[in-house]
């Protein structure tokens, strides 16, 4: 898991490197004050998706943010997977891409909890979902797309969209973006 605590240090100290205030960063970000200063202090979880608004507005990458020890390799081995999971997170992020300079597909298996909604997020690139287990909602400009297990969903990402899990059960989604996140 990672230390939500060590992410929000490291997101203070470049908002002050960039001498970028607090009110800046909501007004960049659309996200509050308080909720941005409650993240830097630890005091409060944050999703993958306001993470990844958080660092665009600073101009910096996940990988700036993040530390995980990634795939050393270009093929991906089951029996030493990769997880992100923020504190308190909807999701697990498990990580199945190769390491290499360049990379600009990003593939993940997302576990998303059992009645769980994401944030609606729209940023550069395209994305491809395949549902292995479950059946996932997708909003893509607010129409509604049903995604069950064998069924696959692409789209440019920068259209707003979420994945909501609406189900009492886990789902589990592949899925290839880019730009690469990490």
């Amino acid at each position: 898991m990672i230390n939500i605590d060590d992410i929000g240090k490291k997101l203070k100290k470049i908002r002050t490197d960039k001498n970028i205030t607090l009110k800046q960063l909501s007004e960049k970000t659309s996200l509050s004050i308080s909720f941005i200063s409650q993240v830097e202090r630890g005091v409060s979880s944050l999703t993958v998706t306001s993470l990844k608004k958080i660092a665009d507005a600073l101009g910096v990458s996940l990988n700036d943010v993040v530390t995980y020890k990634e795939n050393d390799s270009y093929a991906y081995k089951k029996d030493h997977p990769v997880f992100l999971r923020m504190r308190n997170d909807y999701a697990s992020h498990q990580i199945v891409s190769g390491k290499f300079d360049g990379k600009k597909l990003e593939g993940i298996i997302f576990t998303i909890a059992a009645n769980t909604e994401m944030d609606s997020f729209a940023h550069e690139g395209e994305e491809f979902h395949y549902v292995i287990k479950g059946k996932a909602d997708f909003y893509i400009d607010d129409v509604k797309y049903v995604v069950e297990a064998g069924d696959t969903i692409h789209f440019p990402s920068t259209i707003d969209h979420k994945i909501c899990n609406s189900t009492d059960d886990e789902i589990v989604i592949m899925s290839v973006l880019t730009p690469s996140l990490f």
